[in-house]
């Protein structure tokens, strides 16, 4: 790779810098004070807790492909002195390895960068090189909320070393807004500060309050409602079955096409082809998936459904407890998942064996398919249990994961052999 062209843009892009400090300053009708900090559950033993105890990074639930979101909130980086920049470089590309396997986002908050906390342009540069194929392989949107003449400038100067294929993939969202037909916004964890800001420039944009605009009362789910909508709707709608249509049609697809094939669940597709499926079977049509000719449509219609539940699988009540199962010594764990799982009402018991029983079937062609229980788990985890308030926090990914790829290997040990009514298995 080349090193950064010769040019004095870096002295431009310190006087952008310190314009944009100055109109965020003339916006917020004062100087720019230090970030407040959020309260942070990272604990002490976390790897990077001198980093992540600031809150810049976070995981943030899905985009509307079903790809994880990965936010960077400037407004959290601290003084230059105060936070070792090679440590937040680490950091950044611990955090990302969880994920780059399959498809993701990041979506990048750039409020709050200022002359105190900048990270240097040569770390900028080793941070770029840092991020080898197997990070933007996968990356498949970079979206910079809130730019400014600053990132206009730092494009100039970055332009000549980023691949024509990576720079398609930046997208600039002046507002919040923007964000929301991308993204499900309301998981997204945005720091007051980029909230407030943005609320400013669009008061500023129009120069008056914007109109208090009241939702419409929400809609009756349709008689034929697959998406979004409980198990027990579900089950109503369905002659009395537990497992729901949607799960039991794309389940017996992939067992019939799909046990074999490469990244099954990791690769993501087209949003608006999982918009045009779910409104299909919202409005009780037949999905016929060899039209799309893709084992990876149904496998994402699958996630889909799951991760649109109004109430996780496993419940908001278990969330705590399944957190707690990397605190349990290993070899009891097991057990304590099988626990767990048999305090389910009896019908997301039913819906959740069904589920294992063939997420336990793909892990055995793991050979072919690359899919183990653990990889099974990195997809499913997050789609199986989450809080009832707010995003999922980084440190309740590991437990999360754990819990799922227990249950998917030691299927036949936590799941017992009785069946209930309506209830069929893969």
């Amino acid at each position: 790779m080349e090193n950064l062209p010769a040019i004095d843009f870096e002295q431009l892009a310190e006087i952008e810098l310190q314009r944009d400090e100055e109109e965020q300053a003339e916006l917020s009708g004062d100087t720019m004070d230090s970030p407040t900090r959020e309260v942070n559950d990272v604990t002490l033993s976390h790897p990077y807790y001198d980093i992540a105890r600031h809150g810049i990074i976070h995981v943030a639930g899905d985009d509307n492909s079903g790809r994880k979101v990965i936010t960077f909130s400037c407004c959290r980086l601290p003084p230059c002195h105060e936070i070792d920049h090679v440590r937040l470089l680490e950091y950044l590309k611990h955090t990302l390895d969880q994920y780059v396997e399959n498809d993701y986002t990041v979506v990048y908050f750039h409020y709050g960068l200022n002359s105190r906390n900048k990270p240097s342009l040569s770390w900028l540069q080793s941070a770029y090189k840092a991020f080898d194929r197997k990070y933007k392989k996968n990356l498949k949107a970079l979206y910079v909320v809130h730019p400014t003449n600053f990132i206009k400038v730092l494009w100039k100067i970055f332009k000549p070393v980023i691949s024509h294929k990576f720079g398609k993939k930046i997208l600039y969202m002046n507002h919040l807004s923007d964000l929301r037909e991308h993204l499900r916004f309301n998981r997204l964890i945005i720091p007051p500060e980029v909230l407030q800001h943005d609320e400013k420039l669009r008061l500023q944009q129009k120069g008056r309050p914007p109109p208090v605009i009241r939702a419409p009362p929400p809609r009756p789910p349709l008689p034929t409602q697959q998406f979004g909508v409980s198990l027990q709707y579900l089950k109503n709608k369905n002659k009395g079955d537990l497992i729901p249509p949607v799960m039991e049609q794309t389940i017996s697809y992939l067992k019939a096409k799909g046990l074999r094939t490469e990244g099954i669940f990791r690769r993501s597709v087209s949003a608006h082809i999982i918009k045009d499926i779910q409104k299909l079977y919202n409005l009780g049509k037949p999905v016929n998936f060899d039209e799309y000719g893709d084992e990876h449509v149904p496998a994402s219609i699958l996630k889909t459904f799951l991760r649109e539940l109004p109430e996780p699988l496993l419940t908001f009540g278990s969330y705590r407890t399944i957190l707690e199962i990397t605190s349990v010594e290993s070899i009891l764990r097991v057990n304590r998942c099988k626990q767990i799982v048999h305090r389910l009402p009896e019908h997301n018991y039913a819906v959740l064996k069904y589920l294992m029983c063939f997420l336990n079937m793909v892990s055995t062609e793991s050979l072919s398919n690359k899919m183990t229980a653990s990889n099974l788990a990195c997809v499913f985890g997050v789609n199986l249990v989450w809080p009832q308030e707010g995003a999922p926090s980084i440190n309740a990914l590991v437990p999360v994961n754990t819990f799922t790829e227990l249950i998917i290997e030691y299927y036949s040990k936590i799941f017992d052999a009785r069946t209930f009514p309506g209830e069929t298995l893969p």
